[in-house]
């Protein structure tokens, strides 16, 4: 089902390791005055999508850096990720219409792992509504053997069926609005090569060095989303570290982006 064939789920050592988003989260509270100096856009509204398993709650510490950026960051206001299914994404794209209506602006969504896979797919369907897409390590690419959250995720929702089946195998196709996909090599829960989006002129992939679960508030991170919020509509570019800045992001090259 996947394109690049062979996929595998991060090691046990690398789930182990998740532990880790302690120290992340403790370093964004160190940090936290620091982020006000982030990059500022034109303060555009945001919605962001929790991940599996999740709730606002979990996107709560980013929302509250974007809303100091002087963003109107919403939360998704539909209880915990567990289901996905017509009805849900009804209900997506109906908090997406609510915050158009209000906002009388387009919508960059951000969407924390499973979150973001639903993020690219309100976009394809409703490009003239969203703005940009920024995806926090999620499984993109059609193929959930990229995730150790694969067994739990079909025992609630079971596998795609009809209509479905076509859409998750195309959901590696990025909307035709700006894209971004922020990964890490070391998450523990989805594989990093399930998060590579291909190349293309309003396409990107940024590497950093982060958990999966710390992922939402990882100074890093938030920097990258905050820089990629910051342009100015209709006036996208990639994202090009500089200075010390190359010692934490990475720009993976196409040989390694898409693997064969």
């Amino acid at each position: 089902m996947g394109r690049l064939g062979c996929a595998k789920a991060p090691s046990l050592l690398l789930t182990l390791a998740e532990c880790r988003a302690v120290f992340e989260l403790q370093s964004f509270y160190a940090l936290r005055m620091l982020m006000k100096k982030f990059p500022k856009g034109d303060g555009h509204p945001v919605l962001v999508l929790p991940g599996f398993l999740a709730s606002d709650t979990s996107t709560l510490p980013l929302r509250k850096v974007l809303k100091d950026l002087g963003y109107n960051a919403y939360g998704w206001k539909l209880g915990r990720n567990l289901t996905f299914n017509p009805e849900r994404e009804q209900q997506m794209h109906d908090r997406v219409m609510d915050i158009y209506r209000r906002e009388g602006r387009q919508i960059s969504i951000i969407g924390w792992s499973l979150g973001g896979v639903f993020a690219r797919e309100i976009a394809k369907f409703m490009p003239d509504k969203t703005r940009s897409v920024i995806s926090l390590g999620s499984p993109i690419i059609g193929d959930t053997d990229y995730s150790n959250a694969k067994t739990l995720f079909e025992a609630i929702n079971g596998k795609p069926e009809g209509d479905y089946i076509e859409r998750y195998e195309r959901s590696h196709e990025a909307p035709p609005v700006p894209t971004t996909s922020i990964y890490s090599k070391s998450d523990g829960i989805v594989s990093w090569q399930g998060s590579i989006q291909e190349p293309g002129h309003q396409t990107e992939n940024i590497e950093v060095p982060a958990s999966h679960f710390g992922l939402g508030f990882n100074p890093a991170v938030i920097y990258a989303v905050a820089d990629r919020l910051a342009q100015a509509e209709g006036e996208w570019a990639p994202f090009v570290p500089a200075g010390p800045a190359k010692l934490i992001y990475s720009i993976p090259s196409v040989p390694e982006a898409m693997p064969a």
